[in-house]
């Protein structure tokens, strides 16, 4: 398919996705082989093969690189990133204005998401984020980085809005522990000399990486965002186990782990607003462990407690019917925060108060 630039083309073959060039394209990458700033005619996303052995990839990844190039007939002028995401699932988003042109082309796996800056105990590596936008356009050397970071930004704002969690801690995804990344520009007309998000440039650049991106993921993993609040909870790394585990040890609602668990998932199950109040203060709740608790949030035991009553006509669930809970999370109750449990204990004991009295 043609993309940005003319003479400028995208070409799947087999496990390649590449971008042709007939004339050298100026680049800055981060591309395993022969990434930095360079001049190119090829740019190369080479999907590993499956059952392909972990450890010789990372031993000699530019050797798999330059095997891969010669299936193509590619000897010299190219750069070449590595993907364990299926790049059939690429994909491939232009938008032009005023004389401008670009493309984004993205494969995209979250199997190993992160949030940067948390402790990552990597093992093996599964999908990565690989994009590539190409600029028919002259930006500057240095316009040219900084629309590597404006795609990088819009990149992160595409696993937000799809709500792509941390597979270390459930925090919000801003990569994963792969991601790589090509600008490429052809070097057509005026040059160019702004490259950030509200640039004329930047912005394109943001919307076609954002919506590729975004398409990407949503085909290779499935992430689609009607995907079931239970699967969400346990992306949060609050999996209802967790949830009804921490409850049995924290409340007084005489119930076991087992039928808590069951309760929840059956309320979650058929009544949506149910649902929706938990998964409201697992947001919620968020905030409260980063410490982000407005003022007029006043305590929030008491907030959590009237958090979960408000679904009911009344709110039997006083901070007396319950043990007293630090207002940090506790280790003695599965790490959940006091501002969880009392939102749970609430929705629960509405939920057994409101059976009782249909039962009269």
């Amino acid at each position: 398919m043609n993309i940005a630039g003319e003479g400028v083309r995208l070409v799947l073959n087999e496990n390649i996705l590449a971008v042709f060039s007939d004339k050298p394209l100026r680049t800055v990458s981060s591309a395993i082989y022969n990434g930095g700033f360079k001049n190119v005619t090829a740019i190369l996303n080479i999907q590993v093969p499956e059952g392909f052995s972990d450890s010789i990839l990372h031993q000699r990844p530019v050797d798999f690189a330059l095997s891969s190039s010669k299936k193509l007939g590619i000897r010299e002028n190219f750069l070449a990133m590595i993907t364990a995401a299926n790049i059939d699932n690429f994909s491939a988003v232009t938008r032009g204005k005023d004389g401008l042109a670009v493309t984004a082309i993205a494969t995209a796996g979250c199997s190993h998401a992160e949030t940067a800056g948390e402790e990552i105990p990597v093992q093996k590596i599964d999908g990565t984020i690989n994009i590539i936008v190409v600029i028919d356009g002259n930006p500057t050397d240095s316009c040219l980085t900084s629309t590597l970071l404006t795609a990088t930004e819009a990149k992160t704002a595409a696993l937000q809005s799809l709500d792509i969690r941390s597979r270390y801690s459930g925090a919000a995804a801003t990569g994963t522990i792969t991601d790589s990344m090509v600008t490429a520009a052809t070097g057509k007309g005026e040059t160019i000399e702004f490259g950030g998000p509200a640039s004329k440039l930047g912005q394109l650049v943001a919307y076609c990486t954002r919506t590729a991106v975004k398409e990407a993921v949503t085909k290779q993993d499935g992430c689609m965002p009607s995907r079931s609040v239970l699967n969400r909870l346990k992306e949060r790394k609050l999996p209802i186990e967790r949830l009804a585990a921490g409850l049995a040890k924290a409340s007084r609602l005489d119930m076991d782990e087992q039928s808590l668990c069951a309760l929840l998932v059956s309320k979650i199950s058929t009544k949506p607003v149910f649902a929706a109040m938990l998964m409201a203060a697992a947001m919620l709740n968020e905030d409260v462990d980063r410490g982000l608790i407005p003022h007029e949030f006043g305590d929030v035991e008491s907030l959590g407690s009237s958090l979960g009553g408000m679904l009911y006509s009344r709110n039997n669930c006083s901070s007396s019917m319950s043990k007293n809970i630090d207002a940090k999370s506790s280790p003695e109750f599965c790490g959940l925060s006091s501002f969880l449990i009392r939102v749970l204990e609430s929705l629960v004991k509405g939920e057994l108060d409101e059976t009782a009295e249909n039962f009269k």
